[in-house]
């Protein structure tokens, strides 16, 4: 398995989705999967491509871990079809798809070795022995465990058992890989180091994964594109930045990131510009992303980080919508600090980077401040 050459070239630049011409790798066709009463996906249909790394995200129940099972032939769906390759897998057993899982639980084998662990699939397909041993010494070295091939699981660290279970998945070299939620055991400091160890492999190996999470910042880190779930439906598939700067829904906007959302009614638009009159006033949106009429009740939403804090005695930046407010709360986040602003009944967050050890100016609780917000920055939400 030859890898890729410049990989982090290819990831820059890699976007098979705009092309007409590129064939998805697994598609998922109108599946719809019901379990007696309840429906756990409904109608969905969505296509991922080769060597992407491809996320589906959302909260518990949202459906995102019944695709996944659907694909790897854990369960079967109520309607549609799901394709691998162009080829329907309906009826193929799970240990005859090229395709391999690794759970959240890691489910390694305690009484095995680290190398019978990562050898035990081959083993299952009567490999030969010379073969199996130079796969599992590659895997290993895949995932710089070379020296710990004969300690058991209990012998390893959180972060290393990861490392087996993921060289056992890999060393059958399947078409796609399966992730379903595997960094959620680890501890925060190792899980985001993880994150970009895994997207190093994964374009070094040129492989196709797909991973399942609730976590949008594991997302939006790892991810070529992200299928935002909810209630067994898509919400909206994109690249994290498309779905972090531009959402269509106010269900994605919220689930995405931190934002602040109010609700108004359209009075005026002109071309792309659009007006809209909130319980803070009238707020021009300088790009709305589909067409609206005057009096549609619609949202208008903005990043806190997009956000600026302009204290008493400031001018604002000329242009922006200007709200006038109180200092509510303070959360100080060591890079980051996040104030809430009371204005009009309402609480709005601004995202400030402490970009400076001391700040002397700093604004305190009960302090009066408008917050600045660039037309540009502003989203129309129509759903």
């Amino acid at each position: 398995m030859e890898p890729p050459e410049r990989p982090a070239a290819h990831r820059a630049a890699f976007a098979p989705w705009d092309d007409p011409a590129a064939r998805p790798l697994v598609v998922y066709d109108g599946v719809t999967k019901r379990f007696g009463a309840e429906t756990a996906v409904v109608d969905l249909s969505l296509a991922v491509y080769e060597r992407e790394f491809f996320a589906l995200l959302g909260p518990s129940g949202c459906g995102k871990s019944t695709l996944m099972r659907m694909l790897a032939g854990f369960e079967s769906p109520s309607e549609g079809r799901v394709l691998l390759a162009g080829e329907d897998l309906a009826g193929v057993p799970p240990h005859l798809r090229p395709v391999n899982m690794m759970f959240q639980s890691y489910a390694l084998f305690p009484h095995m070795s680290v190398e019978t662990n990562i050898a035990f699939g081959l083993a299952m397909e009567g490999r030969p022995r010379d073969e199996i041993g130079a796969r599992v010494g590659e895997a290993l070295r895949m995932v710089k465990l070379d020296g710990l091939a004969g300690r058991k699981p209990h012998q390893l660290s959180g972060g290393q058992r990861q490392r087996v279970a993921l060289a056992r998945a890999l060393v059958k070299r399947p078409k796609v890989l399966l992730l379903d939620e595997p960094l959620g055991a680890l501890d925060r400091k190792l899980r985001e180091e993880t994150q970009f160890e895994l997207m190093a492999l994964q374009e070094r190996l040129g492989l196709t994964f797909i991973i399942v999470t609730h976590d949008q910042d594991e997302a939006m880190t790892m991810a070529t594109r992200i299928a935002v779930m909810d209630k067994g439906r898509l919400a909206q598939i994109g690249t994290p930045r498309a779905i972090y700067e531009a959402p269509t829904t106010r269900y994605v906007a919220d689930f995405i990131g931190d934002i602040n959302l109010v609700e108004g009614k359209v009075t005026g638009a002109e071309g792309s510009r659009v007006s809209v009159m909130t319980a803070l006033g009238d707020m021009v949106v300088a790009e709305a992303s589909e067409p609206v009429s005057v009096g549609q009740a619609v949202a208008v939403a903005w990043r806190p980080e997009k956000t600026r804090l302009v204290r008493a005695g400031e001018t604002g930046p000329a242009g922006s919508v200007m709200l006038t407010g109180t200092i509510a709360d303070i959360g100080y986040l060591g890079d980051w600090s996040t104030y809430h602003v009371d204005i009009g009944g309402l609480r709005l967050k601004a995202a400030l980077a402490n970009a400076v050890r001391r700040a002397e100016d700093a604004v305190d609780w009960g302090d009066p401040v408008r917050l600045a917000v660039a037309p540009e920055a502003l989203i129309l939400l129509v759903r």
